[in-house]
């Protein structure tokens, strides 16, 4: 493939498809719960029976405008659905119900920061409700296809960017920030390996300096951020080929291979004509009244940047730190439950984005499985911060044997394990010597210059404590003697 693609601009925008997290289907009773049998989760109405009437799911509204008030997004307060025809297998009444003509949400924007620290806002064009198709499943015969009608009326949200992305890293954080902030706003669980968000990208070229669009091609259907990501690397090479070689781009609908990392055509793209769009009859305009817009403005909770920013104000941390904290609702409920029994908050935060976050990833769980609940592990940095356990003794001993049914305190387990340090300074003198003799070279050596062979002293006289010294306390008292 052509390497040099300096000459051509990537012009792209974003289809991000979001399940809501209802207890029902947006218009039918059934359970819309994920990993039931096939076809457990249906009735007349998923089934398009005939004199089946839809029902609208008055939740699906109120979570449809958390995320467009979070996405600053205009909120149309009288909105409807249309039919979209079209015909697959598992789509039983052969039309979907969606928004077309007047979507639940108007023109919005995100801010997003990209790793090199840069801002770029990203328009959103709009954000429509509709309903799930179902799945036809091609590898379970030989001979047929089988349809599980489970998720048909699951509710989806359509977030539909402007063409504003440049490059396959904002398309990745672009993605990334919806996935953070549905999962905030409690409107979906994100999951994207269950297909509660999906993505369709938009994908056009167009030399550097034009201003004019350039002919996109739609891959379909990617399934976590990293192939969004190398969707968009590949499409792009294969459009600057194309152009490159004097060719032309066939506005196509495309499929992505994720083992080959590779696009293919589904099918030639169909414009809005071929849908056939019209208002649905059997459903009634939705009426948003100002009283209601008002209750789900007064609902929502802080943004994560807002409340990353007051953990930057209240505790002098760093951005970066506060972000992680910020960024995970689990982490945040964690990091607000151990407050109140905290003497210094801000060593919480030093625990949980330092050694707790390495613990959770060495054993690839989340804080929320995290078997040391928020009031043990505040009472455990407590004994750290007032110097009555080392930090070492502490993660190495006393974490791992807390499982969350330890019935005692934090404080009265160290104490019969024997790990509270031990004020004992006759104790302590006696293992200084004893370290200081036996390593007379290292001594000289320190004489002489070599400051480095301190940490030596203080490590082998912690051994000597099994770790019940203070550290600082050590480092003095060795000081004192070699003076």
């Amino acid at each position: 493939m052509n390497k040099d693609q300096t000459q051509f601009e990537l012009v792209s925008g974003l289809e991000i498809h979001v399940q809501l997290n209802t207890a029902t289907k947006i218009f039918a009773p059934d359970s819309a719960a994920f990993g039931a049998q096939p076809n457990e989760h249906i009735s007349a109405v998923t089934l398009g029976l005939p004199g089946a009437l839809p029902k609208l799911n008055r939740e699906v509204i109120a979570k449809a405008v958390r995320i467009g008030l979070a996405l600053n997004c205009r909120i149309n307060q009288t909105n409807f659905f249309d039919r979209k025809n079209y015909f697959y297998a598992d789509l039983p009444k052969g039309y979907q119900i969606t928004q077309d003509a007047m979507p639940i949400c108007g023109k919005g924007y995100i801010d997003l920061t990209l790793s090199d620290g840069a801002e770029k806002r990203i328009g959103i064009n709009r954000i429509h409700l509709e309903e799930d198709a179902g799945k036809s499943l091609h590898d379970q015969d030989p001979d047929f296809s089988y349809v599980d009608l489970n998720r048909a009326g699951v509710p989806l949200i359509e977030i539909v960017t402007e063409p504003d992305i440049r490059s396959a890293e904002e398309a990745s954080v672009l993605l990334t920030e919806i996935r953070k902030l549905v999962r905030h706003l409690n409107v979906s669980d994100g999951n994207m390996e269950e297909g509660s968000l999906r993505c369709d990208a938009n994908i056009s070229i167009r030399p550097q300096g034009d201003t004019t669009y350039g002919t996109r091609c739609e891959v379909k259907n990617l399934n976590s951020i990293r192939n969004v990501r190398r969707a968009i690397t590949f499409e792009v090479s294969r459009q600057a080929d194309v152009l490159t070689a004097g060719g032309k781009i066939i506005q196509s609908t495309l499929n992505f291979d994720a083992e080959q990392g590779t696009t293919s055509p589904m099918r030639s793209k169909e414009e809005a004509n071929d849908y056939r769009y019209f208002p649905d009859p059997d459903l009634a305009p939705v009426v948003i009244s100002d009283e209601w817009l008002q209750q789900i403005k007064e609902s929502m909770p802080a943004l994560p940047k807002v409340i990353a920013a007051a953990l930057v104000a209240k505790y002098q941390i760093n951005g970066s730190d506060a972000a992680i904290i910020a960024d995970d609702t689990d982490l945040l409920s964690y990091f607000n439950l151990a407050l109140p029994t905290l003497r210094q908050p801000r060593s919480l935060v030093n625990w949980l984005t330092g050694p707790i976050r390495s613990l959770l990833n060495e054993q690839n769980i989340q804080i929320a499985d995290f078997g040391v609940n928020p009031g043990q592990l505040a009472e455990l940095i407590n004994l750290v911060d007032e110097k009555k356990i080392t930090q070492q003794v502490a993660l190495q001993q006393v974490l791992p044997a807390i499982d969350g049914t330890l019935q005692t305190s934090v404080t009265d387990f160290a104490a019969a394990q024997n790990l509270l340090i031990v004020e004992n300074a006759d104790e302590l003198s006696a293992f200084v010597d004893q370290v200081l003799a036996k390593l007379q070279p290292q001594v000289v050596a320190y004489k002489n210059g070599k400051k480095g062979v301190l940490g030596l002293f203080v490590g082998e006289v912690m051994k000597l404590a099994k770790g019940k010294a203070d550290p600082q306390k050590v480092n003095a008292a060795i000081l004192e003697k070699l003076k």
